[in-house]
């Protein structure tokens, strides 16, 4: 058994792993020799994803079919790990499907987002990590995003809730790192993701497009990134020589944060 293995396993939770970073994760944490359930929506994608990791990895692997935007979503999630122990909670749901205005949408389309991006890890974290502290080791990985830096045109919601994890993630670390868990909020970037390119061809807008203003990062890589540095808590963010360091648009007056941030938003879909 790796190191690896025997501070995080027996078992990890992944949500949202039916593609992009989240794949990433579930198969380099298997490969670690940790057994993995895989959570998304979509069975058909989990169940192709298990079969490749019990044939590349042979560990075990469970499927949980679950739409975690939807009132009682940690129920159902709970239910399906009930037997087992989980050492590490990987949390990377919560893409932006919408990029929209606020009042672009309906407020049921931004309530659900709360719930997938914030009460849910908030209550598997809570669920997950009694049992890890029991233990003495383990591990939670909140994913969240750059729009977690200030507030943005496009980004109201979304941008509150990623900050909402990585603040939360950080004050997990705070209570929870001297008692043998490791917590980590991972700060992403633009990722080339089947979610981030369906989210741009909505607003006729293409990874090209997005790649002239932004660097681009790939799945396996973020995913690498995080679990190298899940003991570095309580933040790290990718594409920045020290990912420890100062947070991106800190030095800046938060007017001028959120003008920056919004200002790239509208070069990319249009300030209308």
């Amino acid at each position: 058994m790796t190191a690896f293995a025997e501070r995080y396993g027996p078992w990890a939770l992944v949500a949202g792993a039916s593609d992009g970073i989240g794949a990433e994760f579930a198969r380099q944490i298997a490969a670690a020799g940790v057994g993995v359930v895989l959570v998304a929506r979509r069975r058909d994608r989990l169940d192709a994803l298990a079969d490749e990791i019990r044939a590349s990895a042979g560990v075990e692997v469970r499927v949980a079919t679950v739409d975690l935007a939807a009132p009682g979503a940690e129920a159902e999630l709970f239910a399906a790990t009930a037997d087992l122990e989980i050492g590490l909670l990987v949390y990377n749901a919560g893409a932006d499907g919408v990029n929209d205005r606020f009042l672009a949408a309906p407020a049921a389309e931004w309530l659900a987002m709360v719930r997938r991006n914030c009460v849910v890890p908030l209550l598997a974290a809570h669920h997950y990590a009694g049992r890890m502290v029991a233990r003495g080791c383990g591990g939670i990985l909140l994913v969240t995003s750059g729009a977690a830096w200030a507030g943005g045109g496009r980004l109201a919601t979304y941008g509150g809730t990623k900050a909402f994890d990585l603040v939360f993630a950080e004050g997990l670390w705070a209570e929870l790192h001297a008692d043998g868990v490791d917590v980590l909020s991972l700060v992403v970037g633009a990722t080339d993701t089947p979610s981030l390119r369906t989210s741009l061809a909505r607003h006729g807008v293409s990874l090209d497009d997005l790649a002239a203003m932004s660097a681009i990062a790939d799945p396996a890589d973020v995913a690498r990134a995080g679990l190298t540095h899940l003991a570095d808590g309580p933040t790290w963010q990718l594409g920045v020589p020290d990912g420890a360091g100062p947070p991106l648009l800190g030095a800046l007056p938060r007017r001028q944060a959120v003008e920056l941030m919004t200002g790239g938003h509208d070069a990319l879909f249009g300030a209308h």
